[in-house]
């Protein structure tokens, strides 16, 4: 057997891609049975033009077992990064607004420092105007 089992961030790409919905829950692991079974069922049915001129299948027709565990493999590894998925946003959502929060109470403390002082400048500009005028118009 010349199977090379995949990393996490690896993706195994199937020769034909089961166009099925597995019937096991969405969050839960499959069994080997569950895969196969699923696996067959989408993928030809026993009274197909090949299955026809025999009465029983053939060994040439079963999967082989490189198939069997390349099927499985995949599956499992969609299950994986599904519940990996989830798992990360469960644990992250509350860090995140956390962050999200601070960062936010941040910025409003620096733009009403920057705002206080664009204030300061403007009355002092104002008070400078207006003190420079107020002479003038006492000595007349």
């Amino acid at each position: 057997m010349n199977f090379k089992f995949p990393s996490l961030s690896s993706t195994i790409e199937p020769t034909t891609a089961p166009t099925f919905a597995p019937p096991f829950a969405q969050h839960s692991a499959p069994t080997l049975t569950e895969v196969v079974d699923a696996w067959e069922s989408a993928s030809m049915p026993l009274d197909s033009p090949k299955f026809a001129s025999t009465a029983e299948p053939t060994q040439a027709s079963l999967p082989s077992e490189d198939q069997i565990v390349q099927r499985v493999m995949l599956e499992v590894q969609r299950q994986i990064d599904l519940m990996l998925e989830v798992r990360l946003r469960e644990a992250l959502m509350p860090a995140l607004a956390r962050a999200t929060d601070a960062l936010v109470l941040e910025a409003r403390g620096e733009l009403a420092s920057t705002l206080q002082d664009v204030v300061k400048r403007a009355v002092v500009k104002s008070l400078a105007q207006l003190s420079a005028q107020t002479p003038a118009h006492q000595g007349q």
